[in-house]
């Protein structure tokens, strides 16, 4: 996956979010961010990574999110790692 396709995912999850009330609560609450945040931070791929952290925390919501958006359930998790800086290293 490149970066920006990344990216792409990344702002879908929080277009998701910012959706479902109850679920932007709860991102708002465990991210500290305000409302203003959500639209000054979109671009920031720290933010965005931050975004797909949260959606990954909770199985049933990357199988709701990647439905809604006819995605595999591992793109969530491969676009957080395909952000710029965000990779985990691979020691093998």
């Amino acid at each position: 996956m490149t970066p920006e396709a990344a990216e792409v995912v990344a702002l879908q999850a929080l277009a998701w979010i910012v959706g479902n009330d109850d679920l932007r609560d709860v991102f708002l609450g465990a991210s500290g961010a305000s409302v203003d945040d959500l639209r000054t931070s979109a671009a920031d791929v720290d933010f965005q990574a931050s975004v797909l952290g949260f959606l990954l925390m909770d199985d049933q919501w990357v199988i709701e999110f990647c439905d809604d958006h006819r995605l595999d359930y591992q793109t969530p998790y491969q676009a957080q790692q395909s952000l710029p800086g965000q990779g985990v290293p691979h020691w093998t």
